[in-house]
Order: structure tokens, then C-alpha cells, then sequence
């Protein structure tokens, strides 16, 4: 099995988030927008560009113009990546990023509730104490 793809991808995802962050003169294309992974399929002819948007608010809008400026991007990008032909993009929302940001949400709100008092403990500079921080006194 080929690792080709991973590895075009890889490159594709500089690349794109290069060409990005130069900016657009599309006013749909507005936020922060982030690169988060890209799948290039195994005939190398069709790209997943996975992208973040901040804030949320302007994903629809944004993923619009992306979209529409998809033809655009690709040329930018092909000066950027050696390669005879680069695949087509379809540039789409990453949701595991919405996913793990609401996982690590309900972490912390499971770890306040089960001690309040000890996520205020590590904010403050009097929490160190003169207990030992190595096995030495210990008998």
C-alpha cells in the first residue's frame, strides 16, 4: 500500500493553508480560517480539505466562497507543490474539532464539579506547601 496520498496530503495542507492565509478579496470568506487536515484519495484526482472557521457564525458563508474560489486556491497552490497534477478540492467543515472542544468541555466541567475548590488551588501561588514533592521522606 501506497503512503503517497498521506504524504501529498501533508503537502497539500501547507500549501493550502499558505495560499489562505494570504487572503482573498471574497467578502464571504471572512474569520479565521484553519486547514485541519486534508484526505487525498488513492488515484490522486480528488482532495477532502477539511477546514475550521472562527467564529462559527461565518462557517456557511465562508465555506461558500471557499468553495467558489476552490479553482483559484488549486492554481496557488500547484506553484507551491511540485507535482504535474493536483488533485480537486472540496473543501468541507472539520467537525471533530467542534467534537473534541465539546469533550474537553464536558472534562473540565466534570472535574469542577467533583472538586470546585481545586481548579481555584492551581490558579493560586499559595498553593505550594511544604509537603515533600519526592518519596525521600517517606519510610
Amino acid at each position: 500500500m501506497s503512503h503517497r496520498p498521506q504524504q501529498l496530503g501533508s503537502v497539500l495542507q501547507r500549501a493550502i493553508q499558505s495560499v489562505i492565509e494570504r487572503g482573498f478579496s471574497d467578502p464571504r470568506i471572512q474569520g479565521v480560517i484553519t486547514v485541519t487536515n486534508v484526505r487525498v484519495a488513492p488515484d490522486l484526482k480528488n482532495a477532502i480539505v477539511g477546514v475550521t472557521v472562527i467564529p462559527t457564525e461565518n462557517e456557511k458563508l465562508t465555506l461558500h466562497g471557499l468553495r467558489s474560489a476552490g479553482g483559484y486556491i488549486r492554481r496557488q497552490a500547484a506553484e507551491l507543490v511540485a507535482l504535474h497534477q493536483l488533485p480537486q478540492f472540496e473543501f468541507r467543515i472539520d467537525e471533530q474539532v467542534k467534537k473534541e472542544a465539546g469533550v474537553l468541555a464536558a472534562i473540565h466541567k466534570a472535574v469542577a464539579e467533583l472538586d470546585p475548590d481545586e481548579s481555584d488551588d492551581d490558579a493560586s501561588p499559595d498553593s505550594s506547601s511544604n509537603t515533600p514533592t519526592t518519596n525521600e521522606d517517606v519510610t
